[in-house]
């Protein structure tokens, strides 16, 4: 599990490399054009229920933990849809519940150089 932390709390918001490899793009993009947007995720089945939404701007820290040293593979399309919805007015939300499961592809350390 990756781990992004949000201002300056020390109890990070646990992902999936996955996820987070996509998350932090468009994050990146956003922050990079001065846009702000909330985040959404509802808790996974091992938490407390219900779910966190935090304000994204680029005034507040950030910082993406990773498990693995490989960079993930990106998805364009996953990324397309994950900007769309940072764009909308309900922001980017997510379901850590429907994650679970997805397998991780990663890069090998020959296809990033």
């Amino acid at each position: 599990m990756a781990h992004l932390f949000y201002g300056g709390g020390t109890t990070p918001i646990e992902l999936p490399d996955r996820l987070l490899a996509h998350v932090k793009i468009v994050i990146a993009a956003k922050l990079r054009r001065g846009e702000s947007f909330t985040l959404t995720w509802r808790h996974a089945h091992d938490a407390v229920d219900g779910r966190t939404t935090v304000w994204i701007q680029p005034s507040i820290a950030l910082r993406f933990v990773f498990s693995s040293a490989e960079p993930e593979l990106l998805d364009p399309d996953l990324l397309r849809g994950l900007a769309a919805q940072a764009a909308s007015t309900g922001g980017l939300a997510f379901d850590l519940n429907d994650l679970e499961h997805q397998p991780i592809e990663r890069r090998s350390a020959a296809a990033v150089a």
